[in-house]
């Protein structure tokens, strides 16, 4: 369920979930807040995340908005397509493995980005494994180092059981390392994976994961 988190986060993100990994503890900058909260008669999750790359902005928004790339670094995530584009609004397919505990899940998602140009993308769930689905990532320019500060938050509830305060932990542990492994992609530039776990309820928007 971790990698299922992951793969929503990113829009064109949908997710994995592990307990026997901890969070990385070597991404500076990077806060995580997780909270069970209740919303139209729902249980789930919602997110707050943030972190600080060295990328300047139009480096930032080009590799986030690239969507049918999200796989080569986002673990889990097995494709992510876009089915159409109609100017800022960008309809994509996913398709990703959720872990939790020893079982496993194929997860198929098709979300809408709403992007405002090197400012904001909007995701909302169209259709897929999750009762309920939005997120937002936010890009703000840093301008005594050049840099970007990557802002994401979300709410989400997969349609299948998430224990209630393991949960929120578990989901915590993965956002963590998801945007650890975003963050490192966006600094690097580069397009291989980044090693170890990165999805919310992504392998714990996501997520994220993502989650979220």
């Amino acid at each position: 369920m971790k990698r299922f988190l992951l793969l929503l986060l990113l829009g064109c993100t949908a997710p994995a979930l592990t307990l026997a990994q901890t969070p990385r503890t070597d991404v500076p900058k990077l806060q995580v807040s997780v909270k069970r909260i209740t919303q139209d008669a729902l249980y789930m999750y919602e997110v707050d995340a943030n972190g600080t790359v060295q990328a300047p902005l139009p480096t930032v928004w080009r590799i986030l908005t690239g969507y049918d790339r999200m796989e080569e670094f986002v673990p889990d995530l097995v494709s992510c397509r876009v089915l159409s584009r109609n100017g800022n609004e960008v309809i994509i397919e996913q398709f990703g493995t959720a872990r939790f505990l020893f079982m496993s899940r194929s997860i198929h998602l098709i979300v809408r980005a709403t992007e405002q140009p090197m400012s904001s993308i909007d995701i909302d769930l169209i259709s897929g494994d999750m009762k309920h689905y939005e997120s937002r990532w936010e890009l703000v320019p840093v301008p005594e180092t050049g840099g970007t500060r990557v802002i994401y938050t979300g709410r989400m509830m997969p349609n299948f059981y998430v224990p209630g305060i393991l949960g929120t932990n578990i989901i915590r542990g993965d956002i963590e390392r998801m945007m650890g492994a975003v963050l490192a992609r966006l600094d690097k530039g580069g397009t291989s994976k980044v090693p170890g776990p990165a999805t919310e309820l992504a392998r714990s928007h996501v997520a994220g994961a993502t989650a979220p």
